[in-house]
């Protein structure tokens, strides 16, 4: 492959958003594709496409589309050939791809918990009754609700330093944040964050990992990914998207679940919630690890047959 390797004069193009997560995202890709085929930095170029999800932020996700605002104008952009694959954080993905698209390559997963941010309060505990909490996420909003429905949970977008700065206006006296986008942005020492035990607090389906896409007939570039795709996070995450898919999950469903590979097991977790936090169902399995999906699935249509119609319309 060496005549197709990417040079500075005909770099290989990454795409993503702009946000500062998603460039320390991006320039991770960057560096392990540059360390892994011994070229120069300069031989990958990182492109910054703006989507619907990072324009429109006075609403929530879920009234204005869901997880693939954050997506569509980047795989727009791939499709076109106008970059040659796209670097995402992966609980944004839909479980489907765009024809012609596909989604096979995964960094190494980041720690997948959620982060507890107050600047007056340690833990969601120590918040007094009636304390407002902001998030964007209605996975966080029911499970808080089903812990604490004594509390009042307030819209917050917003990238880590403006949802922070929300916490110093005092808009919230708490919020929510990824384990691994605070340690990926380097700023795990200098946020008022403590991490909440996946007991605790069942994190997002595929939180803390990258994955990136490319087009299906690319095999050029399928062969540049081989290298820095970690397997391990394709098994997990193969499970987890399997029951995410089984329960047609979106941004209007409240859907938690983590795959977990130890002694060549794979043990799974899952849950859903009422958006009100008034109900929650779980399930939880252990089996191969190449029986991951069929796991996943499963125990997403258990789910979903338990539930009934009209579960996530509360």
């Amino acid at each position: 492959m060496t005549r197709d390797l990417p040079t500075p004069a005909q770099p290989l193009r990454i795409g993503t958003r702009g946000s500062p997560l998603a460039l320390a995202q991006a320039n991770e890709t960057r560096a392990l594709l540059a360390q892994a085929w011994d070229l120069p930095f300069e031989a990958f170029e990182v492109v910054i496409i703006r989507t619907t999800g990072d324009r429109v932020i006075d609403r929530p996700l879920s009234q204005i589309g869901g997880k693939g605002l954050f997506t569509k104008e980047i795989e727009e952009a791939l499709s076109a050939g106008a970059i040659d694959i796209a670097v995402h954080s992966m609980k944004d993905m839909p479980v489907e791809q765009p024809p012609g698209l596909v989604l096979d390559g995964y960094l190494e997963r980041e720690d997948p918990r959620d982060a507890f941010v107050s600047l007056s309060c340690t833990a969601i505990a120590d918040l007094p009754e009636g304390t407002v909490v902001g998030t964007s996420s209605l996975r966080r909003k029911s499970q808080i609700l089903a812990r604490r429905p004594d509390l009042e949970v307030v819209e917050f977008r917003g990238n880590v330093q403006t949802r922070l700065q929300k916490l110093e206006d005092k808009v919230a006296e708490a919020t929510f944040l990824a384990m691994a986008g605070l340690n990926r942005l380097g700023m795990i020492d200098s946020v008022p964050a403590r991490a909440i035990g996946t007991e605790d607090m069942l994190p997002a389906i595929a939180q803390g990992a990258i994955g990136i896409e490319r087009r299906g007939a690319d095999s050029r570039v399928a062969e540049l990914l081989e290298p820095i795709h970690h397997v391990e996070t394709a098994q997990r995450l193969a499970c987890e998207r399997a029951f995410l898919a089984a329960l047609d999950g979106s941004c209007q469903t409240p859907i938690a679940g983590l795959a977990e590979i130890e002694g060549g097991r794979l043990r799974f977790r899952g849950e859903i919630l009422r958006p009100d936090g008034s109900e929650v169902l779980a399930e939880a399995g252990e089996t191969a690890i190449a029986d991951g999906p069929a796991l996943g699935r499963e125990l997403g249509e258990t789910l979903r047959r338990i539930a009934g119609p009209g579960f996530f319309s509360v």
